[in-house]
């Protein structure tokens, strides 16, 4: 099968199944590592429990990429 026609294909098949199509073909080029992922959840889960218990706060986003901008301005 020819690549115009794959992809033809692909483009005719329903909303959800181009989703895992393109899914898959994204993850064939950078795998998941299950041990990487693992850490982040612990990450997360940290850093939200930080949150809901107060002993962090958190930073609108708005002032984040404001102070980005000034620093890298210059």
């Amino acid at each position: 099968m020819k690549t115009k026609d794959l992809i033809a294909e692909a483009a005719s098949l329903p909303v959800d199944e181009r989703v895992l199509l393109l899914d898959s073909i994204l993850k064939s080029f950078n795998m998941p590592d299950t041990d990487i992922d693992r850490e982040w959840v612990k990450v997360a889960k940290k850093r939200l429990a930080e949150l809901r218990s107060g002993a962090i706060k958190s930073v609108d986003g708005k002032i984040v990429f404001d102070k980005i901008r000034k620093r890298f301005s210059k």
